[in-house]
């Protein structure tokens, strides 16, 4: 994992049951690692065999180290069999998501649909599923990740875009629903994050120059920023935050 430049430490995450989707690489992989450092009994989700199996090695050491699970999320029966077997969930992070480039005059009805799946549908059901335990137990947390991308109107992501601006719309439906149950609900919204998959198929020079224009701050945002900010909303010292954004992009306006 990319690390912050600081970590605190968050006494109430430690022993919490923590499902994270998309584990396996990129900013889940990061999430992953940030929870099981704390303590907390880390289980997650990806379809991603050979990334995730070496994550779950490379962290086996730690006192409490992170449970592997293969689960295609576009399954929704597969999905409900998982968090069956699971159980009691404290605190859901659903980050799963493709953004895939793609053009418009190319979508077609079934594209649409699978990419629904992808990036929008099993957020609401991994969240379903775990709600009742959550009510049983007294509360919980879902963090929902959501993207800049549609914030700045990026080109080439109209699907993608679609399913992280409902995110955002959900998030707050939820927190607004659940809030009676102490179940607090809340959207990450990272913005340019340096991960292998960008920097191996998107990075070159040129929009390495772009994204720091448009930023605030001259420098990248990394999966740890990411990371950091997920255990901050899952700990009590979030008690009082619910149904909002929170975002990690050094200010990126566009450019």
């Amino acid at each position: 994992m990319n690390t912050p430049r600081e970590q605190a430490i968050y006494p109430s995450l430690a022993g919490k049951r923590v499902v994270i989707t998309g584990g396996g690489s990129g900013i889940g992989a990061g999430i992953v690692e940030a929870f099981a450092l704390q303590g907390a009994q880390v289980t997650f989700l990806d379809i991603a065999e050979k990334d995730s199996r070496a994550l779950q090695e490379r962290l086996s050491p730690l006192a409490a180290p992170p449970v592997f699970v293969h689960c295609d999320l576009t399954n929704l029966e597969k999905v409900a069999t998982v968090f069956e077997a699971i159980g009691t969930v404290d605190i859901l992070i659903n980050n799963a998501a493709n953004d895939d480039r793609h053009a418009i005059k190319d979508v077609t009805p079934a594209y649409w649909e699978n990419r629904m799946a992808v990036n929008l549908r099993h957020l609401y059901f991994c969240a379903q599923a775990v709600i009742p335990g959550m009510q049983a137990a007294g509360g919980g947390v879902i963090l929902n990740c959501g993207s800049i991308s549609w914030h700045l109107a990026l080109p080439d992501l109209t699907l993608y875009m679609t399913a992280k601006a409902a995110i955002e719309g959900m998030t707050r439906g939820m927190a607004r629903d659940l809030g009676p149950d102490n179940i607090r609900v809340n959207s990450i919204i990272p913005g340019g994050v340096r991960t292998p998959r960008q920097e191996a198929l998107w990075h070159t020079p040129e929009e390495e120059a772009r994204i720091l224009a448009g930023q605030c701050l001259p420098q990248r945002v990394e999966i740890g920023d990411v990371a950091a900010l997920a255990l901050f909303l899952a700990s009590d010292s979030a008690a009082r935050c619910s149904g909002r954004e929170y975002y990690v992009d050094a200010g990126w306006y566009g450019a």
